[in-house]
């Protein structure tokens, strides 16, 4: 089983998939995150309405999150959160993160702790966070494509 992190959506709904990455989550049994779920809400959100894409870009977006199979989605519990905190806070001091990083490193942090709890890999294209991350808790599996 994988947990794709956000990049493999965006990457796969842009078409720029690398060959080996795109068989790997085909031929897994794929879990979701809800943080990843939320990113590209936020996304679409933020995504102006006026843009010729637009329409097929949402429509995209929504029909995959319509086809995820009930009982898929991984949610942070207490537990993810805190130690997501303890991490995020770590990292921030240690690698002199600013705000925006800080936000994206908990989003990420959430994905990966929670894929940890699960028992799954996370695959993604984001090797710097993800690899922060997994020296400060080996516990958590990550494919990095890309």
């Amino acid at each position: 089983a994988l947990l794709p992190d956000t990049t493999v959506y965006i990457d796969m709904a842009a078409g720029r998939m690398p060959q080996p990455a795109f068989e790997l989550i085909r031929s897994a049994t794929q879990l979701h995150s809800a943080v990843c779920l939320s990113e590209i809400a936020q996304g679409l959100g933020s995504y102006d309405p006026k843009a010729a894409q637009h329409r097929a870009v949402r429509r995209h977006y929504v029909e995959l999150i319509r086809r995820i199979p009930p009982g898929r989605v991984i949610t942070p519990d207490d537990e993810v959160w805190m130690r997501a905190g303890v991490l995020t806070g770590t990292l921030a001091r240690t690698q002199d993160f600013r705000a925006q990083q800080r936000k994206e490193l908990l989003a990420d942090a959430l994905i990966y702790l929670s894929a940890a709890k699960a028992g799954v890999s996370v695959l993604t294209r984001n090797a710097s966070d993800f690899d922060l991350l997994n020296q400060l808790h080996p516990a958590g599996r990550v494919i990095v494509y890309g």
